[in-house]
């Protein structure tokens, strides 16, 4: 019997290129990000697409990499929550979180904070509560950390727009 061939990728992760060698082509992003990068970060919480705590961006976009095959995303650029802070600066999204207490138990708290880097970054937070609670809708909290949630995205996409501003000038 012959051996199973494997697969070779290379992925940017939180800007450290990785050549991954795959034995299975069914492995997930998250369990390759988990499991064999030791990125545990990500949260598996439905593995279903269902609960968002596995949200990551790839290529700058929401993803949930449970449902994303790690062999499709090859040359990809993968950004977790491991990745957003600059040393000991918080990203303006995690410290929004903080300032807000858009968390409680902190499971879902990975996912959120990336779906609200991604949104903020698609330009689709603006500055309505129930546009940015529709636009995180993907991501659970079963703590109920909702009303924190969507005023640390609030209060990071105008802090944000006004850094950018303040560059621009």
């Amino acid at each position: 019997m012959e051996a199973p061939s494997s697969l070779s990728l290379s992925l940017s992760i939180n800007g450290t290129r990785h050549d991954i060698a795959l034995d299975d082509p069914r492995v997930t992003l998250l369990d390759l990000l988990r499991e064999r990068l030791g990125l545990t970060g990500s949260k598996k919480g439905c593995d279903r697409g269902q609960c968002g705590a596995c949200t990551v961006l790839v290529n700058g976009r929401r993803v949930n990499s449970c449902l994303s095959l790690a062999v499709s995303l090859d040359g990809a650029e993968i950004t977790t929550i491991e990745g957003l802070a600059q040393g000991d600066a918080l990203h303006p999204v995690q410290a929004a979180f903080i300032a807000h207490d858009g968390f409680q138990c902190g499971f879902c708290t990975p996912g959120q904070i990336m779906s609200a880097v991604g949104l903020i970054r698609e330009g689709h937070a603006g500055d309505d509560p129930e546009r940015v609670r529709e636009a995180m809708s993907g991501n659970l909290c079963r703590c109920g950390a909702y009303i924190g949630i969507t005023q640390a995205v609030l209060d990071a996409q105008a802090k944000m727009a006004s850094e950018q501003q303040g560059e621009a000038a």
